[in-house]
């Protein structure tokens, strides 16, 4: 039993697992999970049962070069988009799963290269959230970090892992444009984005100044 003692008066906040089933384990995880868990109002919730979907635990990080007020972003083919709006081929900024043994500050660095032929100098973390919790035990580490945009471009990604990634640069304030027409629809993205909105005067002086991102 888990156990969280909230600091609003109401009732301690528990959960119980009843039991645990592994309904799929394949490129992703899925598990039937029976559970109970306290109510705000005093006492135990009925049993439910709840299917939690598991990909990986994920770092991505906005490629910002603060000298040419450009970020670095890349577009690919994404399967479960086939029936979004606009299609299956997202525009984001780099991301990849965490390997066992990986901290999520290896994973962007080493992702930055392999998806976007870019080596960062630094990373400033923004922070960690859920990317769905209603059904998705996964969880996003989102980063900043500075880069020289001026080389980058092309064609990149690891063909055995059957990607084929469109990198090209963006204005920042293109790019903030492209979440309000909806060309950027990916959650991570928009959200690193916005956060870049808001810190990018920080950052361009900061970063310009000194000569050297935050580590």
């Amino acid at each position: 039993m888990a156990q969280q003692q909230p600091e609003d008066g109401t009732a301690a906040k528990a959960f119980e697992v009843l039991d645990r089933t592994v309904e799929y384990d394949g490129f992703f995880q899925l598990e039937r999970l029976g559970l109970r868990f306290t109510l705000f109002e005093g006492g135990w919730s009925a049993p439910i049962e709840r299917e939690v979907y598991a990909h990986g635990h994920a770092a991505a990080v906005v490629l910002y070069d603060p000298a040419a007020d450009r970020v670095v972003l890349i577009e690919q083919f994404r399967a479960a988009a086939i029936n979004a709006p606009g299609g299956p081929w997202q525009i984001e900024i780099v991301a990849g799963l965490i390997d066992p043994g990986e901290t999520p500050d290896d994973v962007v660095r080493r992702e930055a290269m392999e998806e976007a032929g870019c080596s960062v100098d630094g990373v400033e973390l923004i922070g960690e959230f859920l990317l769905s919790p209603g059904g998705s035990s996964d969880r996003m580490f989102l980063y900043c970090a500075r880069i020289d945009s001026s080389d980058a471009g092309g064609i990149h990604g690891l063909i055995e892992e059957g990607e084929n990634i469109r990198v090209f640069t963006m204005a920042t304030d293109d790019a903030m444009a492209a979440i309000s027409d909806g060309r950027i629809r990916n959650a991570t993205c928009v959200i690193g984005l916005q956060w870049l909105a808001l810190n990018r005067v920080r950052l361009r002086a900061a970063w310009q100044s000194s000569g050297t991102a935050a580590s």
